[in-house]
This record gives C-alpha cells, sequence and structure tokens, in this order.
C-alpha cells in the first residue's frame, strides 16, 4: 500500500495504507478525536500566549500611568513646582521613576 507522512508540531508519523474501501456504517474512532484538551490546548496555543501578553501588557501599563501619577501628586502636597509650569522636582521622586521603569 501507499505510506503517508503527517507532521504535527512535533510528532512524525508515518501511516500506511492498507485499502481504500470505507464502510459507511463503521467509522471507526482511533482515539484523537478534537475533544481532548491537550489537543484543543495545542491548537489554541498561539491565542493563550497573545491574551497573555495583552493582559500582562495592559497591567503594566495602567500601573506605570498610576505610580507616574502617584510621584507628581506627592510633589505638588509638599510644595514643589509642577511639571507643567517649568519644574523638575518630580525627577527626585523614587515613585515617579519606579512608575517609568514600569
Amino acid at each position: 500500500g501507499s505510506l503517508i507522512t503527517l507532521s504535527c508540531l512535533s510528532h512524525r508519523v508515518v501511516c500506511q495504507v492498507i485499502s481504500s474501501a470505507v464502510p459507511a456504517d463503521s467509522i471507526q474512532d482511533n482515539g484523537t478525536s478534537d475533544s481532548s484538551w491537550i489537543t484543543r490546548l495545542e491548537n489554541n496555543y498561539g491565542f493563550y500566549i497573545g491574551l497573555g501578553l495583552a493582559v500582562f501588557s495592559s497591567f503594566l501599563i495602567g500601573s506605570s500611568v498610576i505610580l507616574k501619577k502617584k510621584g507628581l501628586l506627592r510633589l505638588v502636597e509638599k510644595g514643589g513646582t509642577r511639571a507643567g509650569d517649568g519644574g523638575h522636582g518630580y525627577l527626585k521622586d523614587w515613585l515617579w521613576w519606579a512608575g517609568l521603569l514600569t
């Protein structure tokens, strides 16, 4: 019979075709159905990686904005010149730098 090579991710399988006639009333399951959670996870691997990266980057961006804003508000409470008015006191605040580096 004919040989067929199938490749999927890191697996490679060689199958030999014995007969080309398949009875319509008796389709057999060979245990490789798509209902397996491992198969579904492998099929959606890129989706889950992308979703995780999107959530993580959203968290980092949000925390960065919040930390920098808290640093600027602390500067105003101390009586420093606001950054919009030409002040550079926020550069001495560790909280603002933490927000910038996040």
